[in-house]
């Protein structure tokens, strides 16, 4: 395939003002500006001309809940968000309850959103295992980039209120408490299996699906993501992850503003949202759209969610533009849903900018990506327009 006549955002090596995109099965294989080829080298390509519209890599949104809730007005039948009745379920998997022919699919691919991270919601204080998946495709198995891809943790007001003030915890100290707890007999457990594998007298451990989910998450091998809205919340995030030495991410993050420059200093990575909501419980007070724009000015990596279905998938880069007329810098703001998001999630190999060698994800726009009256008129995943 070979995209011509367009402004390229390669997200990595600036933006080419009238550039072309060649792709090979389902990689980038060249990119360039149009000056470097002519008509004759295009006989037996599959052509689409942007016609001056803008070609960006394949949008990513890094927290979301896509295939796991099929929408406000379908009810219990569709409700696979939360298993709230037990508050510490890191065994149980995204993998096997998305539902990739949900029609929200559809939205995000006609969006331009390629990939998403999916997972369990907040519940829970240790809520389940993410999977991150391109978001065209009918079979999962086929549709996985990694699985799992995070361990999802809550702090706050969720797992607070989820269960009432009857059953625990019901406190901010209680929900700290039990990830702790929980953590503690994962490293013991973990040891007591490495141990047991070196030793051929040794006796391993009982099988604990709970524990063995959560032993690649204390080794440092799964990240972490910490559901956190308040600053304080962020902040035990963060003093829970250095005490077990977990590759922690927080997620939302809305008061992330009042500590930008702590974040900063202890580099931790923020996935901003969802931003265009209301202030629906007392932890959202502070949110502002210009969250994430603070957070990058003070040297915070930022990726921009949707929260799906609390935002709508199909509005991720809307949201990138709001965040832009808040005050982001616009190449950080189509950063955060491209390059920065691929990094903040180990993929930037394959995914985020338009690099020879990574995966043919592509977006073709025909006005800038943050202009209202901007469509998407083609998207292309793995080398094949969806």
């Amino acid at each position: 395939m070979l995209i011509i006549n367009g402004i390229i955002h390669t997200m990595d090596g600036g933006t080419i003002k009238d550039g072309y995109v060649r792709t090979e099965g389902a990689h980038i294989a060249r990119v360039g500006s149009m000056d470097g080829i002519t008509p004759d080298s295009w006989d037996g390509l599959d052509v689409i001309d942007a016609k001056g519209g803008h070609v960006l890599p394949g949008f990513l949104d890094i927290h979301c809940h896509l295939g796991l809730y099929g929408g406000r007005g379908e009810g219990a039948p569709a409700d696979d968000l939360n298993e709230a009745p037990e508050p510490v379920t890191p065994q149980i998997r995204a993998l096997d309850a998305v539902n990739p022919l949900d029609r929200y699919f559809e939205e995000a691919r006609r969006a331009g959103v390629t990939t998403v991270l999916t997972g369990p919601g907040s519940a829970n204080p240790i809520a389940g295992q993410s999977v991150l998946m391109k978001t065209a495709g009918t079979v999962i198995d086929d549709m996985v980039l990694k699985a799992p891809a995070a361990m999802k943790f809550a702090l706050g007001e969720n797992p607070k209120r989820s269960r009432g003030r009857d059953h625990s915890p019901a406190t901010r100290m209680a929900t700290a408490a039990l990830i702790r707890e929980t953590l503690t007999k994962a490293a013991d457990y973990g040891l007591k299996r490495d141990t047991a594998q070196s030793d051929p007298l040794g006796d391993l451990p009982d099988a604990d699906l709970k524990l063995d989910a959560l032993v690649p998450v204390v080794s440092g091998k799964l990240q972490a993501h910490f559901h956190a809205h308040r600053a304080d919340d962020i902040i035990t995030a963060v003093r829970i992850s250095r005490e077990f030495g977990l590759d922690c991410v927080i997620v939302h993050g809305t008061e992330g503003h009042l500590i930008a420059d702590w974040l900063a200093k202890e580099d931790i990575p923020v996935i901003t949202g969802p931003s265009l909501i209301d202030h629906c419980k007392p932890e959202l007070a502070n949110a502002t759209l210009a969250n994430a724009a603070i957070l990058s000015k003070a040297g915070v990596q930022v990726a921009i969610c949707t929260d799906h279905p609390e935002t709508p998938i199909q509005l991720l880069p809307f949201c990138a533009a709001m965040a832009a007329h808040a005050g982001l810098d616009e190449e950080d703001a189509l950063a955060a849903i491209t390059i920065s998001a691929a990094c903040i999630v180990g993929m930037e190999d394959r995914l985020g900018s338009i690099t020879p060698g990574k995966d043919a994800d592509l977006v073709i726009m025909d006005g800038h990506p943050f202009h209202w009256r901007s469509h998407v008129t083609h998207v292309i995943v793995d080398g094949k327009e969806v």
